[in-house]
């Protein structure tokens, strides 16, 4: 085997990066700083490549591409969505795009049942009341807001998190489930008694709903100010997909006028940097992006990434190819 050479854009768990060190012609070198690589530095650290493990942070476009050299063969994305790579370019390139789509399914779940959960007992308020000393003894019209049992639970794309949401939701909770995506899933009909709706009739009936949608051209602001007056005043909103799915400045005077009881945001429209709006808000949770965040979720992310590596260096086809 001709010696190869593979850069890391970010230090990641070891457990799949421990599987490529046994192999003796592979060299691999890494961005040993935790931060993002800016375009510039990205190129200049990962040129000559022949594989390169990007996270959604990279944008990973034709230029990036051209620069590092025809010798790339793969971009490992460590992450299930992929819309920082430009897949047409790489196609274009013979450049294989992978992800890692099964590796962080029930991690995604439980958050977004989690933000439900914070958001309908409205914990965090209840904790800042507690902490800032207001709290004084037990109150009957105390911080009041809805259960989730029985509820009906909408979810925009029920795909491998949906479908994984809607089971933890019905068996866990007794929720009636609604879904909408682009095809009907008669499994999940059949199984869950689940029913297939238009997005606007699901967003009328839902008392909680969940986006678990991919970012591109047709779901960008997918939900903005008409689709949030559709929903229930007691309805709240989740999303742990991305956050280009909602307008978030609409979002926001939403909330804030109590179109909506609340939502539970761990994506933002610019990643690092949610509006500020957001923040005087007192019915909205925000998470920095970690509903994939637990230790078994990266450990299957690493060596999934791998995985995928080790196939198509090895000019096998790729596990998990996008493109």
């Amino acid at each position: 085997m001709e010696n190869k050479k593979l850069f890391l854009c970010r230090k990641i768990d070891p457990k799949g990066i421990e599987k490529l060190k046994k192999l003796n012609w592979l060299k691999i070198s890494g961005n040993s700083e935790d931060r993002v690589l800016n375009k510039k530095e990205l190129i200049e650290k990962a040129k000559g490549s022949h594989a390169i493990v990007s996270l959604l942070t990279d944008n990973i476009d034709a230029e990036v591409m051209d620069k590092i050299g025809s010798q790339l063969k793969i971009v490992a994305n460590y992450a299930v969505g992929f819309d920082n790579i430009d897949t047409v370019a790489a196609k274009e390139r013979s450049i294989v795009v992978t992800n890692t789509p099964e590796a962080m399914t029930q991690a995604v779940a439980e958050h977004a049942i989690a933000l439900m959960l914070i958001c309908a007992r409205r914990i965090l308020e209840g904790d800042k009341f507690v902490r800032a000393n207001k709290y004084k003894g037990w109150e009957p019209e105390l911080l009041l807001g809805p259960e989730i049992v029985g509820k009906t639970l909408g979810i925009v794309g029920i795909g491998r998190i949906g479908g994984a949401l809607a089971h933890i939701a019905y068996h866990g909770f007794g929720m009636k489930v609604i879904y909408h995506d682009l095809g009907r899933n008669e499994e999940i009909e059949r199984t869950l008694q689940a029913e297939y709706a238009s997005l606007n009739v699901l967003l009328e009936k839902s008392d909680f709903v969940s986006l678990h949608v991919p970012l591109n051209k047709a779901t960008r602001h997918l939900i903005g100010k008409s689709e949030l007056k559709l929903m229930k005043k007691t309805a709240i909103l989740i999303n742990t997909a991305r956050g280009g799915i909602i307008n978030e400045k609409e979002l926001i005077d939403a909330l804030g006028n109590k179109e909506i009881f609340g939502a539970g945001i761990d994506v933002f429209e610019s990643e690092s940097r949610p509006s500020k709006e957001l923040f005087g808000l007192d019915n909205i949770v925000l998470t920095p992006h970690i509903a994939s965040a637990t230790n078994e979720a990266r450990v299957s992310m690493s060596e999934c990434v791998a995985e995928n590596i080790i196939e198509v260096l090895m000019d096998r086809p790729a596990k998990n190819p996008v493109n």
